[in-house]
């Protein structure tokens, strides 16, 4: 088995939960490039820590993104997934489209 070090563990539990997660722009834009990529990066591993998840290993392709992400047992992986596509989605938003606000519903 494992060593226990690599284990993390919460109050009552002892854990060691990976997924790994694939997502595709909407349409399949290649459009993960440049200055997105290197601004996703970053967004990433904010947005994962603030739901007390971490990115292991994380690959941005031009046209989809591959993460390992470690989540503990008490978000399941939609929530984490989807709150970190949705907060990105709002970031590129504001910071490469010009947007202050989200109002058109765009999507990552």
């Amino acid at each position: 088995m494992f060593p226990m070090r690599e284990y993390q563990s919460l109050s009552h539990t002892t854990w060691k939960c990976r997924y790994h997660v694939v997502f595709i722009p909407k349409k399949r834009k290649k459009m993960i490039f440049g200055r997105i990529r290197k601004h996703l990066g970053e967004v990433f591993h904010e947005l994962a820590r603030q739901k007390e998840c971490q990115i292991v290993e994380g690959h941005l392709m031009r046209d989809h993104v591959h993460m390992c992400i470690s989540i503990p047992p008490k978000h399941s992986v939609s929530y984490a997934v989807g709150y970190i596509k949705g907060k990105s989605a709002i970031s590129i938003a504001r910071n490469f489209m010009g947007r202050a606000k989200n109002f058109t519903g765009e999507s990552f």
